[in-house]
């Protein structure tokens, strides 16, 4: 919810351009002479750690004072943590810093220097070299600076060395001011170091800002610093042909600018350390692998969150709410979920019910129908707690001393409620009490998941405020900061020396949010803990829910970190309804799949203003193929769910009925995503690493390995322009039409107004169901399976998986006796085609009595005869009532040079094959008719 209009104050944060302040100014102010900052470290010794790592010495070489004196002595620890993981983590060698917490993201703890600093030590390593199983660290002591190199080819994937011309410092570590670059080659292209709305596409471009420091800012403002901070980035490189991919990232919550050139990457942070991690790849889908193996697995999904998703802020009371749930029925339509914003809240109070127009009776007799149907049911909270004596969630706030504070007091800020405290969930007895709430609030009404926002985060006013007596507050309009408020500028932590790009117009850091130096837990500082507000916010809620009934949890976060994805769903934010922003929706989405948070999507349609019909038909075309699915728009915009217009409405039923036949391989690519980090939603050079075109490409993407979307993005254009990787590639929605490429290359597609383009690769087998108005109906239908040949195949191969569960279960995973993993295989050879299964724990899906029923086999030479059907290594003597049916397909676009050959669609109907157990199906091609 808001921003736009809830959020007046964040939307003049700025739709104008950043860039050019940033170029006339370098990142930290100074001008364009590129003077250096610091002269860098020696390192002086360096020996073998406890722990098998190494540790090191680092001594200032010449103090400087711009951004305050150089920290004299740090300690360098380096370790190949595993066989795809190399930590280089420097900190100050006399003082403990802040670090992201070692409870909120597990890993290992570095040593600490035994002996007194200034001590000689034995320097074990002659040699600059330290090589581990994948990835080769390097260092020179004078001045220092350190290199990464993938073992395997010899590439170097950091180099923090700093030559005289270069426009950036060797290495600098201030309290408040720390430096460090790495050269890269030209043609290296760079994706992730979000949040941000990259309007130029996925590929990070030279010169543009990229700075992180949670924000509430609206989604709708390019280039500008959003909602989370996600520290990593993705390096793909093209050598010799061949793709190479890696990534880095710095463990650092501080907020930072990153400066891109095109040849070089410079990181400039505010505080905390540097704990760099380096995974070496060396494809993309291995390095996500890599990567979620350290900051936690996506979180396994409910299947109903695979569905489609409704809300609007301004559902009045419980009669509007349920009004909706009805229209979608009566349109066809389908939807799992139906949200409540803020409406259903007193006066926005977390955890409560309005009860005039939500009264718990009405509420829950609601409830019984919407569950009745299999639809679910969720509600935002924000983390702003009321400040209101007669509120039972704030009293129970203050007796257990929950919230942040500021000169001995709880933090006063303002959201919806009006004046409001924040929870500092660093603290235990703060996890503990909103666990409590959670459950009591459950009690109250038993919601299906929970929605968290605002959780940057969000605050109305700036400084240190009283709550007026001379006025109500909150006033007229909610958003307008109605508090007594004075700047908080005397502490260092305020008025940090070096000013990051902080909403792209270098904001003090507490503008609208929590001042920075405001105390959590322990003493830790707002000022370093601020960007993991909405982690920890997250981790605590999911705790919550975990404990009330066991349930697999879903929680939708605004505000992320590196390893929300282990927890929570995210969505782009605030959006605007224009055709800008529905092309932005998918670079974020692509972004978000590499940073480990696979289920993501954007508000369907827009936020705010009133989208056209047309945007609205073009933007569920495209939504429907979002990991996250989910229409929601403002409080002051009309109506804007899909059956409002006819058009609409058609589209949707397109688009969303075919999501809901293809439920098993989206739920599929979660359990692959739970098990392996792999995207749902992913960019073409993913599955086409070596298609350098593909490499920017931000107007198309795979769902998994081998679902191509390709979407107009347009308005007034009845076509769209797609680029087809090599291979044979079949629509979706009439598998008889088939594109083949032989090299990559563009193709224009005919797309009106009710269709979008989606394809299947060749060699893929995907299973599909009927579809049905809630997932739940969905899942109850026949299977059907679709194997794809490359076209005319009189040789080839196909492969597929499917994963079944109890989706209840908070564990997604084999084992339990609760689950059932299914590897489809096939092959045409020798003039015969053999489609078959292999099953783990198969009594899961045969109690449940699922069955294949058809089987659909596209690329063919000939049509088939002579079947032959086993089931667990028995014959089936009875095949009268299966059905073998051929059919041409046809080629969109002969292309020049091609030897063309026709291909057959075959359709064996009338199966009754066991999902849970293994079938094998062959039969025999006769002549084309």
């Amino acid at each position: 919810m808001f921003s736009c209009f809830h959020h007046s104050p964040s939307l003049s944060v700025l739709v104008g351009a950043v860039v050019s302040v940033f170029l006339v100014l370098s990142s930290d102010g100074v001008s364009s002479s590129f003077s250096k900052i610091g002269q860098g470290y020696s390192l002086v010794s360096i020996e073998d750690a406890p722990n098998g790592g190494l540790i090191g010495l680092l001594q200032v070489k010449k103090k400087t004072n711009t951004y305050g004196p150089d920290i004299p002595n740090l300690q360098l620890y380096v370790k190949h943590e595993t066989q795809d993981r190399l930590r280089v983590h420097i900190t100050d060698a006399e003082k403990q810093r802040w670090e992201v917490p070692y409870d909120l993201l597990p890993r290992e703890q570095p040593p600490t220097m035994k002996k007194s600093i200034g001590k000689s030590r034995k320097v074990l390593y002659g040699e600059s070299e330290i090589s581990g199983n994948k990835l080769i660290f390097s260092y020179i002591s004078d001045p220092f600076s350190f290199a990464v190199k993938r073992k395997s080819d010899g590439q170097t994937l950091f180099n923090s060395s700093s030559d005289e011309s270069d426009p950036y410092s060797s290495l600098v570590f201030k309290d408040q001011y720390i430096e460090i670059s790495t050269k890269l080659p030209e043609d290296a292209s760079l994706y992730g170091l979000g949040e941000n709305t990259q309007s130029h596409g996925i590929k990070l471009q030279p010169n543009d800002p990229y700075t992180l420091y949670t924000t509430d800012v609206a989604a709708l403002n390019p280039e500008v610093d959003l909602y989370g901070s996600q520290p990593v980035y993705m390096d793909l490189r093209n050598v010799g042909g061949e793709a190479f991919a890696h990534a880095v990232m710095l463990l650092n919550s501080n907020g930072m600018d990153v400066v891109y050139r095109g040849n070089s990457l410079t990181y400039k942070i505010i505080g905390g350390v540097l704990d760099f991690y380096f995974f070496p790849g060396s494809t993309p889908l291995a390095v996500v692998d890599q990567y979620t193996q350290f900051v936690g697995r996506p979180a396994p999904m409910p299947y109903w969150a695979i569905g489609f998703h409704q809300c609007k802020w301004g559902y009045k009371n419980v009669s509007v709410t349920e009004a909706v749930v009805d229209n979608y029925r009566k349109a066809l339509i389908p939807v799992d979920v139906i949200w409540n914003d803020d409406d259903h809240m007193e006066g926005n109070k977390d955890f409560t019910l309005d009860p005039v127009n939500f009264p718990r009776p009405k509420m829950l007799a609601f409830l019984d129908k919407v569950h009745s149907r299999g639809m679910k049911y969720i509600v935002l909270t924000d983390p702003g707690i009321g400040v209101n004596s007669s509120y039972g969630v704030y009293q129970r706030g203050m007796a257990n001393d929950v919230f942040i504070k500021l000169d001995g007091e709880p933090f006063l800020g303002q959201v919806w409620p009006g004046p409001v405290y924040f929870p500092d969930f660093l603290n235990p007895k703060t996890v503990a009490w909103w666990k409590d709430e959670i459950a009591r609030f459950h009690e109250l009404v038993p919601v299906d998941g929970l929605w968290i926002d605002m959780n940057e985060v969000s605050n109305f006013c700036s400084g240190k405020c009283t709550i007026p007596k001379d006025r109500p507050c909150p006033g007229k309009f909610g958003w307008i900061c109605c508090l007594d408020c004075k700047n908080v500028t005397n502490t260092k932590w305020d008025e940090p020396p070096y000013k990051i790009n902080a909403s792209g117009k270098h904001v003090p850091l507490g503008f609208q949010t929590i001042a920075t130096s405001a105390i959590h837990y322990n003493g830790v500082l707002e000022y370093d803990a601020h960007s993991i507000y909405g982690f920890s916010h997250t981790i605590a809620t999911h705790k919550a829910l975990l404990a009330i009934n066991g349930k697999r949890p879903f929680i939708l976060s605004r505000s992320t970190f590196v390893g929300s994805g282990k927890y929570a769903a995210h969505w782009t934010g605030d959006n605007k309804a224009t055709w800008d922003d529905l092309r932005y929706s998918i670079s974020t989405i692509l972004n978000f799949g590499i940073f480990g948070m696979p289920m993501v999507g954007a508000d369907i349609c827009g936020f705010y203003p009133t989208p056209t019909e047309e945007l609205c038909n073009r933007w569920i075309e495209l939504g429907a193929f979002y990991p996250f699915s989910r229409n929601h728009a403002n409080q002051a915009s009309p109506n804007q769910e899909l059956f409002v217009w006819d058009s609409v409405a058609k589209s949707a039923r397109n688009a969303l009925g075919m999501r809901y036949k293809i439920l098993p391989y989206l739920y599929t690519l979660n359990y692959e995503a739970h098990t392996s980090g792999a995207p749902i939603a992913r960019p073409i050079f993913f599955t086409f690493p070596n298609l350098t075109e593909s490499y920017g490409l931000s107007t198309q993407f795979l769902l998994g390995s081998s679902l191509m979307v390709s979407p107009v993005l347009k308005q007034g254009t009845s076509k769209v322009k797609a680029l087809f990787p090599p291979g044979t590639w079949y629509s979706l929605f009439d598998m008889t039409q088939t594109i083949i490429s032989k090299e990559g290359h563009y193709l224009t597609l005919d797309a009106p107004l009710h269709v979008i383009n989606v394809h299947v690769y060749q060699n893929t087998i995907l299973p599909m169901q009927q579809g049905g108005l809630t997932t739940k109906d969905a899942r109850t239908t026949p299977f059907s399976l679709v194997v794809t040949f490359p076209a005319g195949a009189s040789e080839g191969e196909a492969k597929g998986k499917l994963f079944l569960d109890d989706d209840e279960l908070p564990e997604m995973k084999l084992g339990n006796g609760q689950s059932t993993y299914i590897e489809f295989y096939a092959t045409v050879s020798k003039k015969t085609v053999k489609v078959w299964s292999e099953v783990q724990e198969g009594k899961f899906a045969t109690e449940k009595g699922w069955i294949i029923e058809k089987v659909t086999v596209l690329g063919l030479d000939g049509i088939g005869e002579a079947l032959t059907v086993e089931v667990d290594e028995t014959p089936i003597s009875d095949v009268s009532n299966i059905e073998l049916n051929a059919s041409e397909q046809m080629s969109l676009e002969k292309l020049e040079g091609d030897n063309y050959k026709k291909s057959m669609m075959v359709e064996v109907k009338g199966l009754e094959l066991p999902i849970g157990k293994k079938f094998v199906m062959s039969w025999q091609m006769g002549i084309k008719g």
